[in-house]
C-alpha cells in the first residue's frame, strides 16, 4: 500500500475536489493523508475514508501566512511517512519539491488553475514575479501532474514541456429528483475572490426580481459586502459564508439559477473550469455563465445555460431575467443538465486520476 500526502492551504472540510480525489485514491488501496490549515474558527474535521492533518499558523493571510505555512509544511513532510507527495497548486509546491528531493520520493503536481495568471497575482508585478520564479523552477521538475482542462494542460506543455493529464472537477454521479421550488433564488457558490465579477453581479441584482445567495468566502468578501450596502441590496443579496458540502448540495438543488462568472483579466479566468459549473449541472439547475472557451465547448455539446460574452451589469441582468422568465427555455436547459450529468461525472474522471497514479514507480 503506497502512502500519499496531498497538500493544500485551505480548511479541509470545504474542499470538495480534494475530498473526491482523496476518497478515490483511498478506495483504490492507497493510504492517503490530506494536509491543510487549521483556522481559529475551524469546525471539527468530518470523518473521511482517508487521513486528515491540519497545521495551525499564527498568521492568517498575506506573505507572513504563506511563509509560515510553507515552513511548517516542510518540516511536517520531512518526517512524515509517505511514498508520494502531491502539491495542490503553486502555493504548496516548494515544500513538496524540496522534501521529495531530500527523501528521494515521487512527486505529483495538481494544478487547479494557471496560478500565476490569476487576476489577483497577474495584476501585481512583484507578486507575479515571485510566483513565476517558483513556477519556472519547480513545474518542469514535476514529471507527473494533472490539471482541470485541456487548454491549461496545453499551456503547461508550451511553457515547460510537461505532459499533464486532464482530470475535470466533476461531482460523483448520484440519483437526483428535482424538488418543487418555493422561491426562485439565484446561487453563487465558491471562492468570493477578485475576478469573479461581483463588481457587476451585485449591482445587476437591482434589475432582477429574485434573491442572490452567496455561499463561500475569500479576498473580495469585504468589497462584496460594501457593494451590497452601496446599492441597498441587503434584502436581496444574502451571504451564507462557508457551508459544509452536504448542506451546500441541498442549497444548490433548491436553487433556480447558478452563476459562473469570471472577469477576462488573467488567463487563468479565461481558461477556467470551475467546480460550481459542474455542481449546477448535477443539481439540474441551468446557469448564467461566461462564454469562455471551455464552458462554450461543453455548452455546445450539452446546452445547460445562458452564456454571455461580457460581464457587464446589463448583460448579467438580462441573462438572469431570461432564465427567470422564459419557462420553455429553462425546462429545455434543465433537461440537458440531467443528460449531461450522465457523461460529465466523477466516475469517469477518477479513471484518469487512478491511471496516472498507477504509472508512478
Amino acid at each position: 500500500m503506497k502512502r500519499i500526502i496531498c497538500t493544500v492551504t485551505n480548511d479541509l472540510n470545504y474542499d470538495q475536489r480534494m475530498i473526491r480525489i482523496c476518497t478515490s485514491l483511498a478506495a483504490a488501496g492507497y493510504e492517503v493523508t490530506l494536509t491543510g490549515r487549521r483556522l481559529r474558527h475551524s469546525i471539527p474535521l468530518t470523518t473521511r475514508p482517508f487521513k486528515q492533518k491540519r497545521l495551525y499558523c499564527f498568521a492568517t493571510k498575506g506573505k507572513l501566512f504563506y511563509i509560515e505555512y510553507n515552513i511548517r509544511l516542510f518540516f511536517y513532510l520531512l518526517f512524515a511517512r509517505m511514498d508520494i507527495v502531491c502539491a495542490i497548486d503553486l502555493d504548496t509546491i516548494l515544500p513538496c519539491y524540496y522534501v521529495s528531493r531530500i527523501r528521494n520520493i515521487s512527486r505529483v503536481y495538481d494544478a487547479h488553475e494557471l496560478f500565476c495568471e490569476m487576476q489577483e497575482v497577474a495584476e501585481r508585478p512583484g507578486i507575479y514575479r515571485f510566483w513565476k520564479r517558483i513556477e519556472q523552477m519547480t513545474v518542469p521538475r514535476f514529471r507527473y501532474g494533472y490539471t482541470v482542462n485541456q487548454p491549461i494542460a496545453d499551456e503547461f506543455k508550451r511553457m515547460y514541456n510537461v505532459d499533464y493529464a486532464v482530470v475535470r472537477n466533476t461531482p460523483v454521479l448520484q440519483p437526483i429528483s428535482i424538488p418543487d421550488k418555493k422561491s426562485k433564488y439565484i446561487l453563487y457558490q465558491g471562492a468570493v475572490n477578485e475576478g469573479r465579477s461581483f463588481e457587476t453581479l451585485i449591482p445587476a441584482m437591482q434589475y432582477v426580481d429574485a434573491s442572490l445567495l452567496i455561499c463561500g468566502d475569500g479576498n473580495f468578501m469585504q468589497q462584496a459586502r460594501e457593494l451590497v450596502q452601496q446599492y441597498s441590496l441587503q434584502q436581496k443579496v444574502i451571504f451564507k459564508g462557508m457551508v459544509p458540502p452536504d448542506e451546500l448540495k441541498d442549497i444548490t438543488r433548491n436553487a433556480w439559477i447558478g452563476v459562473t462568472l469570471f472577469d477576462k483579466k488573467g488567463l487563468s479566468n479565461y481558461f477556467s473550469l470551475a467546480n460550481r459549473f459542474f455542481d449546477y449541472i448535477h443539481a439540474g439547475i441551468p446557469q448564467l455563465c461566461v462564454d469562455y472557451p471551455v464552458y462554450c465547448s461543453i455548452n455546445n455539446m450539452y446546452p445547460i445555460g445562458v452564456l454571455i460574452k461580457d460581464t457587464g451589469i446589463e448583460s448579467i441582468a438580462q441573462g438572469l431575467n431570461t432564465l427567470l422568465q422564459d419557462e420553455d427555455l429553462y425546462r429545455n436547459l434543465q433537461q440537458h443538465c440531467l443528460q449531461a450529468r450522465q457523461h460529465l461525472n466523477w466516475q469517469q474522471e477518477e479513471k484518469i486520476l487512478l491511471n496516472l497514479y498507477q504509472q508512478i514507480n
